[in-house]
């Protein structure tokens, strides 16, 4: 088991780091918006979370503790504790973990165990390029160390359906009235009593998947990057790329938003055969390492051979579902919808296309995406402010695209029509991709949301028959938004003096002769 006293927590250190993210979190640039149910955080045990900047791996805990005053245990790269020092010691008092530290999985199911919470990054490291599912639609990413693409890591479902397996032998102890066994658990978890370890059983492992969306992605030279660049001759690009990308994340207007999508529960209908084999293989563990040691490879019989396949099958289930539900809670802007029509016109073999049509047929996704369910919008998409000019191209977050993929040699604004450069075809490095095509990153993020793409194609075919009639129709919706985010913008408390003043009481709402 691993050596608990090497990776206490230190609470002093922690709270130290939730309270200075909080003094200069004002002094960012960065606007943090988290989305999410009354209670899931205090339910949910086991974490889960995209990775696209370095930065971000530390707001999770912040987020969490400031919720629910519960500290958590990361899993980090092992090279980042390979130099060792105070460096080392200070990752580990903060609740960091290497990810090759024999006996993680059990020492993290004995956290929760004792009240702590999780937090994983399945993919494993940063996805630059945002492509996190194949051709076929299944789910996997590219790996810098193996040069391929692989499957997302099974650390958290391993871990959550473990740890429900062991609930459940808990709580059958308890039926059974198992005072010494039940005991023997108390004494090697560290908990205060037989009843702490009934309570701790008798809560649901929770998987909670999230979503981090950052808008928009600059791609220009900040002081970040120019002073390295002054100061340290020869740094490699993956270094300025990513102080150029996170440098303008933090210190430059960008919405960060965290959206907390639906958890998911190991709650696995076991056939009666194989509830027995688990109570027999359950006489024989007397330590957590024992029951995550159970492996196909390494089981010593039959039984035990056809357990772990089992485990195995269910776990793949569960990782799937938990990376389905992470990335459906992406939060939709409107550089993922011009990214992804731009995509869809240029597999259509369609390098240019007129100004009017491009306007109108990213108008049309827009409107239609307002009325689709389980699509997580960006706030600028309900609030027509900011789209208003969008038909006539005039339109603050549709230039501020436009500039960028410019800037980055993608597209040519052309005398009433968008040129599509070759560029956008071209393979690019990995480590630039951010940087050389922020267009298909956009494009990649936003893949795995099946009614954005439907929405898209449907835009796509629609866009030459759409009627006067029914474009009326949706300015007319947007007079309605517009009213109605004003009326719940300006009823605030900050404008209750003026309010009070107020003598009119006829409904101001638009409407149409």
């Amino acid at each position: 088991m691993t050596n608990e006293g090497n990776f206490a927590i230190n609470e002093g250190n922690y709270d130290l780091i939730v309270r200075s993210f909080d003094t200069i979190q004002n002094r960012l640039g960065l606007n943090i918006m988290v989305h999410i149910d009354d209670g899931l955080i205090e339910q949910g045990q086991i974490f889960l979370f995209n990775h696209f900047a370095r930065f971000e791996t530390v707001i999770p805990h912040f987020i969490v503790h400031q919720t629910t005053g519960a500290y958590c245990r990361s899993i980090a790269d092992h090279a980042l504790f390979d130099a060792g020092g105070s460096f080392d010691k200070f990752l580990r008092s903060v609740g960091a973990m290497p990810n090759n530290l024999p006996g993680l999985l059990p020492f993290l199911a004995a956290e929760i165990l004792r009240g702590r919470k999780v937090v994983i990054f399945p993919e494993g490291g940063m996805v630059k390029d945002r492509r996190v599912i194949d051709g076929d639609g299944d789910f996997g990413i590219f790996s810098r160390t193996a040069e391929e693409r692989r499957k997302h890591h099974r650390g958290a479902a391993v871990l959550a359906l473990t740890l429900d397996i062991f609930k459940r032998r808990i709580r059958d102890l308890i039926t059974g009235n198992d005072i010494p066994r039940l005991e023997r658990w108390v004494k090697s978890l560290g908990l205060e009593s037989i009843e702490v370890l009934r309570d701790r059983a008798n809560e649901p492992t929770l998987i909670v998947p999230a979503n981090i969306t950052f808008y928009p992605i600059r791609i220009d030279k900040n002081f970040l990057s120019r002073g390295a660049e002054m100061l340290a001759k020869g740094l490699s690009n993956q270094f300025i790329e990513e102080l150029v990308i996170e440098g303008n994340l933090l210190f430059r207007d960008t919405d960060m938003d965290i959206r907390f999508g639906a958890p998911v529960e190991p709650k696995v209908k076991w056939r009666w055969w194989q509830r027995v084999m688990l109570q027999r293989y359950f006489q024989t563990v007397t330590s957590l390492d024992d029951l995550f040691g159970l492996r196909e490879d390494e089981a010593e019989n039959r039984s035990e051979r056809i357990l772990a396949k089992g485990i195995a099958a269910e776990t793949d289930r569960i990782r799937d579902e938990a990376m389905a539900k992470m990335y459906a809670a992406i939060t939709v802007n409107l550089s993922h919808l011009a990214s992804g029509y731009i995509s869809r016109l240029i597999d259509r073999g369609i390098m240019e296309i007129e100004a009017k049509s491009f306007h109108r047929g990213l108008y049309l996704a827009l409107k239609n995406l307002q009325a689709t369910k389980d699509v997580h919008l960006h706030r600028s998409l309900y609030w027509p402010d900011r789209y208003r000019g969008l038909l006539d191209g005039d339109c603050f977050e549709l230039d501020r695209f436009l500039k960028i993929c410019e800037k980055a040699k993608l597209i040519e604004c052309v005398q009433d029509a968008y040129r599509f450069t070759d560029k956008l075809k071209l393979e690019q490095e990995y480590d630039n991709i951010r940087l050389e095509n922020p267009l298909l990153v956009y494009a990649n993020e936003v893949a795995p949301i099946r009614a954005v793409g439907e929405t898209l194609d449907a835009a796509l075919q629609n866009v030459d028959t759409v009627t006067e009639m029914e474009l009326a129709s949706f300015l007319f919706d947007d007079e309605l938004r517009g009213h109605d985010w004003n009326k719940r913008h300006y009823s605030t408390e900050k404008f209750r003096e003026i309010n009070d003043q107020e003598t009119a009481t006829e409904n101001g709402a638009p409407y149409l002769f």
